[in-house]
């Protein structure tokens, strides 16, 4: 994996943890901000992988947020045409749940805090989660989710949790949607709560000061949460050769 494109929806939803790790295996790192209105290149062949991350808009967005029109066709682009590795986070999730059929409603309730996924049995014998162990806990921060995907006979349910069932697919086996956010570091959870949307969802879910208890819990898991990114990127890097 020398060469990836990110899709960025807002600049501090980025790869975080897995970029800078990225970034010490000197991959080429072509970030597109989508938001700021930069265009995805017309040749994606060039990348051998691609990123798709979060973002406080929802895949229906597209009068407020135009060019959810061709982001769209390009992950399809991408992933069904051209069939090279991609991972989605949160909105990314999302997005490739859309654009392989699936439909993005909203969760009952929203899912934020650090909380449980659960692999299911697939995970043993996938490129990327096998060495996962079957519970993990992980960073929720979403009002939306993919569903409708159980007749789509190249997706593969990896991990759910409670609330949401598709936390984590693959379609095929070189496309991954994962709805939580496996990448964050340790400044993530403060960085966001300047963002209005995520401010407040944060305060209807948990209660007005939530922010600070929300960031120690962040803290008290940042060793295993970045461990499995790790694990995470290191496979996906081999998928991507």
């Amino acid at each position: 994996m020398k060469n990836v494109i990110v899709l960025q929806h807002i600049k501090i939803e980025d790869p975080g943890y897995i970029k800078d790790l990225m970034i010490n295996d000197n991959i080429n790192l072509t970030t597109i901000e989508l938001d700021e209105g930069e265009k995805i290149p017309n040749d994606l062949s060039k990348f051998d992988a691609m990123f798709c991350m979060g973002g406080p808009m929802d895949t229906w967005m597209e009068k407020d947020y135009p060019w959810l029109i061709d982001e769209k066709k390009r992950i399809k682009e991408f992933v069904v045409d051209l069939k090279k590795p991609y991972l989605g986070f949160c909105l990314g999730c999302q997005l490739l749940g859309e654009v392989i059929g699936g439909k993005v409603v909203r969760s009952e309730p929203s899912e934020i805090g650090i909380l449980d996924i659960d692999f299911l049995k697939t995970k043993d014998e996938d490129n990327l989660f096998s060495s996962f162990p079957n519970k993990i806990k992980s960073l929720q921060w979403h009002s939306y989710e993919v569903q409708n995907l159980e007749n789509n006979k190249n997706v593969t349910l990896i991990g759910s949790s409670n609330v949401t069932k598709y936390q984590i697919f693959r379609y095929q086996n070189h496309a991954y949607g994962i709805q939580f956010h496996i990448e964050i570091k340790d400044t993530t959870v403060n960085e966001w709560g300047c963002v209005p949307e995520y401010k407040s969802a944060l305060e209807q879910q948990l209660g007005k000061g939530a922010l600070e208890k929300f960031d120690k819990s962040a803290q008290e898991n940042m060793t295993d949460m970045n461990k499995y990114s790790q694990i995470l990127y290191k496979n996906f890097k081999k998928l991507a050769q």
